[in-house]
């Protein structure tokens, strides 16, 4: 039996590549990410319209200054504060207060509630959950036919909420706070998609449900969905900072993990244990050896690999201790043509940078193989 004694200067994601598409925090993520190892492919899937140039929610702001609604529900603190900062530019600060004190106004859990108190304004209730589904039940009960009832949306749909209101007779006002565009330079999410196509990344996250339908939508335009989901569904692991933000890519068959807490700091430790959990451990040479995104960890060392090694690798992998004959290995190659030399260069620089040579076995005429140990060599004979 052998024993994984990670190295303490290598992180659990040491070896992986995950893209972040997020806009907003996509910095405080990354660096969550770094610092526990892994590298970091960062692709906006969309761009953020600024508050002061929106002219949706300018509109909007007046409509309900001109005509009071009779609810008002604040479903995020950021969104909120922007709301009342973009108001305050237009001139228009003082008198969207002074509406918002004389409705029912609803917070959408504790971090909505300092936003709200933070302008002066007082909330009439406020779920403790921060379950936007609280809301909803206690707006039914109290009952919403001929109510006016204005929503402050951020971008993210909020399935079967405004349709409810609807459907109980409310007329209801969104609040485009923050709505989404696609991002003014598309090269980044193009790389990121051929990427993530091509097996180049370990995971991808999402922290929204636009950025998600951003980049099905992108994938769909340049011919690549049907290989984009086939990444998603057996290699790349999509995962989603919750439910709502999952929804785009549910609904194109994918499953896809979330953390059980809703913030970037569980979703960064979710992968922390699933990418690990994915990688292929083998005792190989009288070493263990675990084959990860872009390196091995061999008996705990991080050693790097170029991509056409890590090609080489898994095909042994998927075989261990069978001969794979130099033929496969050419095609396991990318772009590598029609030439087995390249599967002799591929091998020399894996196996120095693997820095044991005894690990991949030549075997004359017929091609290589992983040196597995015997007991083991015989458990996959049988296979």
């Amino acid at each position: 039996m052998y024993e994984e004694q990670q190295r303490p200067d290598h992180g659990p994601l040491a070896g992986f590549t995950v893209g972040v598409t997020a806009a907003r925090r996509a910095d405080e993520l990354g660096a969550l990410l770094q610092r526990r190892g892994a590298a970091v492919q960062h692709a906006p899937a969309l761009r953020i319209v600024p508050l002061a140039d929106d002219g949706e929610l300018l509109a909007a702001t007046q409509q309900l200054i001109d005509r009071a609604p009779d609810v008002v529900v604040a479903t995020t603190a950021i969104g909120f504060r922007g709301w009342i900062e973009a108001a305050d530019g237009w001139g228009l600060g003082e008198a969207l207060l002074a509406r918002l004190r004389a409705v029912e106004l609803l917070a959408r859990g504790p971090k909505v509630k300092g936003a709200v108190r933070a302008a002066g304004l007082t909330e009439e209730w406020s779920p403790s959950s921060e379950s936007l589904a609280e809301v909803l039940d206690r707006l039914l009960e109290e009952g919403v036919d001929g109510r006016r009832i204005a929503v402050q949306l951020h971008g993210e749909p909020l399935p079967g909420f405004v349709e409810a209101l609807r459907e109980g007779g409310a007329e209801v006002v969104g609040v485009p706070v923050y709505r989404w565009m696609p991002p003014e330079d598309i090269g980044p999410l193009d790389r990121l998609l051929d990427a993530t196509v091509a097996r180049g990344l370990d995971a991808v996250t999402f922290t929204s449900a636009p950025a998600a339908a951003s980049l099905l939508s992108r994938a769909e335009e340049r011919g690549l969905l049907t290989g984009l989901l086939a990444a998603f569904h057996h290699d790349v692991v999509p995962a989603c900072v919750g439910p709502v933000t999952a929804l785009p890519l549910q609904a194109r068959g994918v499953d896809t993990v979330q953390p059980d807490r809703f913030r970037l700091g569980p979703l960064v430790q979710l992968l922390c244990q699933e990418l690990p959990s994915r990688a292929r451990s083998l005792p190989v040479a009288g070493h263990h050896m675990e084959i990860r995104g872009h390196a091995v960890l061999l008996d705990g060392e991080l050693k790097p690999v170029p991509p056409a090694g890590m090609s080489l690798l898994r095909a042994l992998s998927r075989r261990p201790g069978w001969v794979v004959p130099r033929a496969d290995l050419l095609r396991a190659l990318p772009g590598a043509g029609r030439d087995e030399h390249a599967v002799e260069t591929a091998m020399a620089r894996l196996r120095t940078a693997l820095g044991s040579p005894k690990l991949i076995q030549t075997v004359v005429k017929r091609g290589y193989r992983l040196a597995l140990d015997p007991a083991t060599d015989a458990k996959y004979a049988g296979a």
